[in-house]
């Protein structure tokens, strides 16, 4: 039997093959710092856990629900929303998906058709260019020339032809951390509108901002923009939940229609627990979230200048958001004395025993992407084993 050729051209995920490797090393008994997975450390809230168990004592989440979710969830992620962003959408307008990856894989089978093209500005989100694939789509990665790589209307405008459907924006970004600016988001929204593209913003990380920066959702810029936007987000990373696998997304009724008649064939009904618990999340006081939000505030602020201390790493701008750090590390790979960023990559987590993603699962391949959702005492000791690492590979003095 012959695969789909869509599926052919699906490359696998450079974040999970790393992550197999380390747990194999872990497995093995190895001391290895895990700098590869951009999943927060923390434990979800106990109030969003006794939620959960309360629904299932009661009953409630033995049943189907409906395809796009519970009603009452989507109430709650209405408010939230209004609440974030100052935009009302009604509950037509609101689907709740298996996780926020699963809504975006979800977005590209319901827009695209074979041979559209979706513009992802790089670097971005691993994910992003597969699922746009997987749609029969065509990805193309747009070289952005914004400070902090930032796209521009300009670069968008180079990459810009009829058969572009969307563009992807994510802010803030994974992997850079960065945010872009309500000014920048408009000119951006408004040459989607003008161009008749549909605007897709990854806004997962909207609650993880830091050092008093600025977040602006581009759904409260204009209603034009507001209209043209599918707003994606979810509660993994906010509130500690990648587990429980719960995203949304909120834009057009007939998108969103589409969205759920899929969804009904694919997944059913996200699962009833974790609905429920994202009810709870999203309804109840956000001073746990806040709490999580600090402490990568305080990881961010330890972090930043070692990496930047370190020899070969360029890294100018500091991360507003999320919890990554992308520095460029071409020359820090010549030091030691490979030829790839994933040798590189290779030899510091067998030799060093840290374990970072090459840059070119994000469309960037002289960075690497490292992970501060972890304790300050395991991100102290990465960086010294890098350090370490990079000193002996260079022959450089002490």
């Amino acid at each position: 039997m012959a695969l789909s050729k869509n599926v052919m051209k699906v490359q696998p995920s450079a974040t999970l093959a790393m992550s197999a490797k380390t747990k194999e090393m872990i497995a093995k008994g190895v001391d290895v710092i895990n700098l590869s997975i951009g999943e927060p450390d923390f434990v979800t809230p106990t109030y969003i856990q006794d939620a959960a168990i309360a629904a299932i004592r009661s009953g409630k989440t033995s049943f189907y629900t409906p395809a796009g979710g519970l009603p009452e969830l989507k109430t709650a992620i209405s408010q939230r929303i209004e609440a974030e962003t100052g935009v009302h959408y009604d509950n037509k307008q609101i689907i709740a998906t298996t996780g926020a990856k699963f809504a975006l894989y979800l977005i590209f089978q319901v827009i695209l058709n074979p041979g559209d093209e979706v513009l992802l500005p790089a670097p971005f989100w691993v994910s992003y260019a597969e699922q746009v694939n997987l749609a029969g789509g065509r990805p193309l990665a747009v070289k952005t020339t914004g400070a902090g790589h930032k796209v521009t209307v300009e670069d968008l405008e180079k990459a810009y032809s009829p058969k572009t459907q969307a563009v992807v924006l994510n802010s803030p970004q994974n992997p850079s951390g960065l945010i872009y600016t309500a000014a920048e988001l408009t000119a951006i929204g408004n040459w989607a509108v003008s161009h008749d593209v549909l605007l897709i913003s990854d806004e997962i990380y909207s609650n993880l901002v830091y050092n008093g920066n600025q977040f602006t959702s581009v759904v409260s810029l204009s209603d034009a923009i507001r209209k043209n936007t599918l707003l994606v987000t979810g509660v993994s990373k906010t509130y500690a939940m990648t587990g429980w696998r719960m995203g949304y997304v909120l834009g057009d009724a007939a998108i969103i229609k589409a969205m759920t008649t899929v969804a009904s064939h694919a997944t059913g009904n996200p699962t009833a627990v974790s609905q429920y618990a994202t009810i709870a999340a999203l309804s109840g006081e956000q001073t746990d979230a806040e709490t999580m939000r600090q402490a990568f505030e305080k990881r961010l602020n330890y972090l930043f200048p070692k990496i930047q201390s370190l020899p070969g790493f360029e890294l100018a701008d500091k991360p507003q958001g999320a919890f990554y750090l992308f520095p460029n590390v071409k020359r820090a790979v010549e030091l030691c004395g490979y030829s790839t960023t994933e040798d590189f990559v290779n030899a510091l987590l067998e030799e060093a025993y840290v374990a970072v993603v090459p840059g070119r699962a994000f469309g960037q391949p002289d960075h690497i992407r490292i992970s501060y959702a972890n304790d300050l005492d395991s991100l102290a000791e990465a960086y010294q084993r890098i350090a370490d690492f990079i000193q002996t590979k260079g022959n450089m003095e002490a």
